[in-house]
């Protein structure tokens, strides 16, 4: 097995990846990390010992490419089965898959994924507007260009952060270790590399984006709410009695007169229709969610995990 082994680390990461080709690109860039990380710490603790006889010591505890790959791959089933939630109830019917939304727990991490949006969104833009005007600015001083290289650092974990909550709400698997690295490059060429990386720039693509779609997520997520709830909240007020119908005014308002709380001009046999259709506009957000937070998912993937098959 020695004479099929790899000779130095990129050679064995090289394998590895090839060895991968097909699997998650983010399955891919944890294990490129991982294999990195072991093998640099082992040379570490072997300063005698050249990389080809690091790589045949530690085959046979940590595995030639060929096997940590099946690892890797047999691993990733496991795990993904293990932090799946509980799949609904398979529904047959047309109406009991519409209705049977709300067993999902996707549906809800979705929703709850787009009110969040905003928050993420401004904070997300801000950083990458205000870092990069400013260190781009100051880079013509002795201090900008640390600051430029610092800022892209952060970006760099920003996507991991930003990784892990895509991974959580919506599903999609995303990257748990950092960007694998050519670790036998000088620094300055590492640098280079960061820079020239078309992932740092998809994700501040994904990050200035993130602005836009956050506003619209949180809008659309609130309107949606905002609207089905009250379609069913104002039947069922009129119905307790608590409020009443067809009185003369332009849809809800607060009244203070005759005793009344809350009236709408809507005829008392229009109420029936108006409460199916709260009904119904609320499990069609539910959809909606879990919808736009499966597209979401896909971009932030497209965007945040290099996808080439070379570092």
């Amino acid at each position: 097995m020695n004479s099929k082994l790899p000779t130095t680390i990129p050679e064995y990461l090289e394998h590895l990846r090839r060895s991968l080709a097909g699997a998650d690109p983010a399955l891919i860039q944890d294990a490129l990390y991982d294999a990195e990380e072991y093998l640099r710490s082992e040379l570490a603790e072997n300063p005698g010992r050249s990389e080809a006889e690091v790589i045949a010591a530690v085959a046979s505890s940590y595995g030639a490419p060929d096997e940590v790959a099946e690892i890797y791959r047999d691993t990733e089933v496991t795990v993904q089965t293990a932090l799946r939630p509980p799949a609904p109830p398979p529904r047959k019917s047309a109406l009991g898959r519409f209705f049977g939304v709300f067993a999902d727990p996707r549906a809800y991490a979705s929703l709850f994924y787009m009110l969040l949006s905003l928050a993420t969104g401004i904070f997300y833009f801000t950083w990458v507007v205000a870092g990069f005007s400013v260190s781009l600015g100051l880079s013509i001083t002795i201090i900008g260009i640390p600051l430029l290289i610092l800022f892209f650092g952060s970006v760099r974990v920003l996507s991991l952060v930003e990784g892990r909550i895509v991974e959580v709400m919506l599903g999609e698997r995303m990257p748990r270790r950092p960007l694998y690295t050519v670790r036998g490059r000088t620094i300055w060429q590492r640098i280079g590399d960061m820079f020239t990386d078309a992932r740092t720039w998809s994700t501040l693509l994904y990050f200035l984006l993130m602005l836009p779609l956050g506003v619209a997520y949180f809008t659309l997520a609130i309107v949606l709410i905002a609207t089905s709830l009250s379609f069913i909240a104002a039947p069922l007020l009129v119905w307790l009695g608590i409020a009443d119908a067809n009185v003369s005014i332009d849809g809800w308002q607060l009244l203070n007169v005759h005793g009344h709380v809350v009236g709408t001009s809507l005829p008392e046999w229009g109420l029936p229709a108006v409460f199916a259709a709260g009904i119904v506009l609320l499990f069609a957000t539910m959809h909606i969610a879990r919808g736009i937070g499966r597209l979401h998912g896909l971009m932030a993937k497209h965007l945040l995990v290099k996808t080439s098959q070379h570092a």
